[in-house]
Parts: structure tokens; C-alpha cells; sequence
């Protein structure tokens, strides 16, 4: 019978192996805290690309997760206080969708986690040594833009004939866009364009900036996207609208609310792939040990309508490559 009895245990090794890896790295009664920290709330269908992503791995809020959410609702100073805000509660891992935010959080604690959404050039920005080596706290995905500048303005050039130039508004007083602007620049270079800047810091720069472009007669209109732009998204596209100025974006938000169309990676992707940096950190593996991710899905959207009230005949090619056509 000694062959039955080493079956028996044989099989209750290979149970105990079987139990999932999930199961084990989250302790019965565990509750985790996590933070979040936006300019505003994120549109709920994004949110809750973020909640499928770790209700995948066991999580589910109200159970053995919970979210502090604080929104600066564009005045980025209040970064610092709500991050020394977040090391009081002890939050076991933070969510920055700015850039500020993270650096705010970096300047409060040295030990608290930190995953980012949409890094811009975080290398650049200063928030971790490398992509593949992070080093830090920071980690999560990161979007760099020289090619996402080049297929932008190439867009701007199908629908344009004659392309020479364009205005660019952006958020200068966030310090990735430093490296996305000049991307922009060396892109629109090798395109043969000429770029006229128009720098925004703040919610009360836009009616200068609007009077500048439209001094400027340029013949489209490049945004760059961040969370100051997205505050002010719907004026930005009634201004391109009645300046008749095609318009490029990067977020799908800003051709809802009339842009002519955007290019740029999938938010809800990016969200969800968020998930999975929280899950390791929170089973114990270091943001210095989880290399930076790069986008891999990326979407076109287009909106017709504003096409047609700016005179614009989509080319067919484009509206084929389309990921999503607004009627």
C-alpha cells in the first residue's frame, strides 16, 4: 500500500501547485488603497477599462480595493497638496495621469508606487532614468511622440492640398511637452510645413491664443493633448470650427466635441494595461524592476459632420484607415 500512500501525496502537491498564483499574492481581508490623481475625472467608459483591468486579476472595488480620487480641475499646484495628502492615508500605490501629478507624488514620497497612464516622455520629463530601466518609484506607459507629430501632420496634409502652415497649440507649462513640441517641429521639418506656436500655461490663455492663430491665417490647426487641453477641448473645436480650420487631435473626446479628427493611442487600452502594473505592485514587485510600455493600439477617428460644415471632402483612403467615423 507505500504506492497509494505516495499517490495520495503526489496529488496534494500538485493541488496546492494548482491554486492560483492571483489567490495566493492577495491575502484573505486584504484591502488595498490605491490613489488617483487627474486634472478631472476620466470618461466612464475609460474608468472602466481600468476597473475591467483589475476586476481580470481579482480585484474589485468596494471589496478589497479602494480609490482615493482627487482632481486638481486644472490648477496644477494642487498636485503637491493632494500627493501629501495621499502619503498621510498610506496608500499603497498611486495612479498619475499627468505628468505633474507624478512629479508632485515623486517630490512627496520616495516609497510609494507610482503608475502612470500616459506618461509623456517620462525619460525626458525627469520622472524615471529609462524605459526599460525606471529606477524609481514611476513606472506604467509611456507615449512618445515623434512618429505620433509625423502621422498627424501627414493626416493634416491628405485633406489640405497645398499644406504649408499650421498652428500648434500647447500646454507649455507642462514639462513634457518641451520634447513633444520639438518632435513636432523636426516632424513638420522633414514635411516641408511651417509651424506657428501658440503656447498656453493656463485657463485664462486661450482667448490670446485664439486671436493669434486667427491673425496668423494658417491653413489647419495641430493640438497637442494634455489635461489642460482636454479642460478646454469643446472651445477649441468651436474656435477651429469657425476659423474653417481642419483640426487634428490626439483624443477621441475632442472630435466628439467637433474636432475634425484625431490620431493617437487607445485610452481604454491604455487604461486597462494600467491594471496590470497595480497588480504587481501591489503582489510586492518594484516600479524599478517593471520596464515602461509603449501604446500598441493606436486609433483614427473622424468626424463627417464637421467635414461637411468645413467644405471637406474625406479622402477615401482616409476615412478606409478610419477606426471610427462620427456621422
Amino acid at each position: 500500500m507505500w504506492y497509494s500512500a505516495i499517490g495520495s501525496i503526489v496529488t496534494l502537491l500538485l493541488s496546492l501547485l494548482a491554486v492560483p498564483l492571483a489567490a495566493a499574492a492577495q491575502p484573505p481581508g486584504k484591502v488595498y488603497r490605491i490613489g488617483f490623481l487627474s486634472t478631472n475625472p476620466p470618461p466612464v467608459y475609460v474608468w472602466e477599462a481600468l476597473l475591467d483591468g483589475l476586476r481580470e486579476r481579482g480585484y474589485s472595488e468596494g471589496r478589497n480595493l479602494v480609490f482615493e480620487r482627487r482632481f486638481s480641475e486644472g490648477n496644477a499646484e494642487r498636485f503637491s497638496a493632494f500627493a501629501a495628502e495621499m502619503v498621510q492615508l498610506r496608500v499603497d500605490c498611486i495612479i498619475a495621469i499627468t505628468t505633474p501629478a507624478a512629479l508632485a507624488v515623486k517630490h512627496a514620497t520616495t516609497t510609494i508606487p507610482i503608475v502612470m497612464t500616459t506618461a509623456i516622455d517620462p525619460v525626458g520629463a525627469g520622472l524615471v532614468a529609462s524605459l526599460a530601466q525606471p529606477g524609481g518609484t514611476v513606472t506604467g506607459n509611456a507615449i512618445l511622440y515623434p512618429e505620433l507629430s509625423t502621422k498627424r501632420l501627414e493626416f493634416l496634409k491628405d485633406i489640405v492640398p497645398g499644406l504649408s502652415r499650421v498652428v500648434v497649440l500647447w500646454n507649455a507649462a507642462n514639462p513634457a511637452n518641451a520634447s513633444v513640441w520639438q518632435a513636432t517641429r523636426a516632424a513638420a521639418d522633414a514635411l516641408g510645413l511651417l509651424l506657428h506656436s501658440q503656447e498656453v500655461r493656463g485657463a485664462q490663455d486661450f482667448e490670446g491664443a485664439f486671436a493669434r492663430t486667427a491673425q496668423a491665417h494658417p491653413e489647419a490647426l495641430l493640438v497637442l493633448d494634455d489635461a489642460l487641453i482636454a479642460m478646454h477641448r469643446q472651445h477649441i473645436a468651436e474656435f477651429a470650427t469657425q476659423e474653417h480650420l481642419p483640426s487634428v487631435f490626439a483624443a477621441r473626446e475632442s472630435v466628439v466635441a467637433g474636432g475634425l479628427m484625431s490620431y493617437g493611442p487607445s485610452l481604454p487600452d491604455l487604461f486597462r494595461r494600467a491594471a496590470a502594473y497595480v497588480d504587481k505592485i501591489l503582489q510586492g514587485v518594484k516600479p524599478a524592476d517593471l520596464p515602461m510600455e509603449q501604446p500598441m493600439k493606436f486609433e483614427l477617428v473622424i468626424n463627417l459632420k464637421t467635414a461637411k460644415t468645413l467644405g471637406i471632402t474625406m479622402p477615401p483612403s482616409l476615412l478606409l484607415l478610419a477606426d471610427e467615423v462620427i456621422q
